[in-house]
């Protein structure tokens, strides 16, 4: 007999990618400069040309060095020259012995997760939050409380924060920028959970682990400072992907931070390579471990998602959509215009326009549209959100 819980995770897909899918189908149909997919956040940027001169340059080695295995836990080369960079860029002082490559973010919350959960442990998060975090705690034999969205703010709601922590709370997953909502953790706001977290731990007698969430950290606008929370607080993982900031999601390449300063932080680095023993996420893909370490210090070229914020942003609100002007990431978190935002997306569908509705994010009524889009796709969905608009206006008349 087949585990019936993974039977369900695998015969329905989420709602981005049900959505996605739709979206390519749909594209058959209709052409695909007719359907406005703002479904997935795939970037649309290439990756810079220093990714290219990499590959280019590592591919000239030897077969059996460039494919070999790494390390379980990575190439030590790698991690000592990523650990340079992060000390450079953020005042750190770790080394390669701090870092566990992993494939993607979402290995990394995994492994972390699985690193330091007992069965019935409880991890809290913030509300609007990516969906799959239920599905990796839920698979650590852990439960996941939602803070409810301060809707005006997007920061959090410390209020609801301390009715929800309690004894059975080894975690805390946070992500900024946000994704959805575009919306970056102030330093105040990093500061408070930080001192509330030691508090607790004090009345607790044990770690609470926070986890970092961190593959939009190079997406911000304007000169916007995302806090680098080990500096806060030493109880921190944090989980860095470079699908976002080097626009190669589909290499999955990533890595896993265990400052020193984290309590038995030796014991933990030990639980976190058996975790990735477990799950089978060990040497991660080697070829670009190593353009990670050769592109460690490349900017993120975000000029484009900062053109497509604003036409988009810009282009909601004089139609009479409301959000909150995200600060970073590639997402607009708008309050859909009729109380049901499944019925909205669906709504929306029947003009090809694909948008995420907000309930498996953890706050309804909202949907999320990816902005990580071909400038024209906006431009051209302008005309099909207006008569959206103007639908929903004429029957709530």
């Amino acid at each position: 007999m087949i585990n019936e819980v993974m039977y369900g995770l695998g015969s329905k897909s989420s709602v981005i990618r049900e959505l996605f899918s739709y979206g390519l189908e749909r594209k058959k149909v209709v052409g695909a400069d007719k359907v406005y997919d703002f479904s997935l956040g795939n970037p649309s940027i290439p990756a810079p040309y220093q990714v290219k001169d990499a590959i280019a340059k590592l591919l000239e080695e030897p077969a059996e060095v460039l494919h070999g295995y790494s390390p379980a836990s990575g190439d030590p080369g790698v991690k000592e020259t990523l650990a340079q960079s992060v000390n450079r860029r953020f005042g750190t002082h770790f080394t390669g012995a701090n870092f566990y490559m992993t494939v993607g973010a979402a290995a990394s919350l995994s492994i972390c997760i699985n690193a330091v959960t007992n069965p019935g442990d409880e991890f809290i998060t913030f509300a609007p939050f990516f969906p799959e975090y239920t599905v990796w705690v839920e698979n650590a034999k852990a439960k996941l409380l939602i803070n409810p969205a301060d809707t005006e703010s997007f920061q959090i709601d410390f209020d609801a924060f301390e009715g929800l922590l309690s004894p059975m709370t080894k975690g805390i997953i946070i992500n900024s920028p946000n994704n959805p909502s575009g919306v970056v953790y102030s330093a105040e706001t990093i500061q408070k959970l930080a001192d509330v977290l030691r508090r607790k731990e004090k009345e607790y007698g044990h770690a609470i682990y926070l986890i970092a969430d961190e593959p939009y950290r190079e997406i911000v606008y304007e000169g916007v400072e995302v806090p680098y929370v080990p500096n806060y607080y030493e109880n921190t993982f944090v989980c860095y992907s470079y699908s976002k900031s080097l626009s190669l999601p589909g290499e999955r390449i990533g890595y896993i931070i265990v400052p020193d300063e984290m309590e038995d932080s030796k014991r933990v680095m030990a639980a976190v390579n058996g975790a990735g023993r477990a799950l089978g996420f060990v040497c991660a893909p080697v070829l670009f471990q190593r353009v990670a370490a050769m592109c460690a210090d490349v900017p993120s070229d975000i000029a484009a998602y900062a053109r497509n914020r604003d036409l988009l942003y810009n282009g909601l609100t004089e139609l009479g959509y409301e959000c909150v002007r995200p600060q970073g990431a590639f997402y607009l978190f708008v309050k859909s215009p009729e109380p049901d935002a499944n019925a909205f997306s669906e709504r929306a569908k029947k003009h090809d326009v694909l948008v995420v509705p907000s309930d498996s994010f953890g706050c309804p009524g909202y949907v999320r549209i990816s902005y990580c889009v071909a400038e024209k796709t906006i431009v051209d969905s302008m005309p099909a959100f207006k008569a959206i608009m103007e639908e929903v206006k004429a029957e709530q008349k």
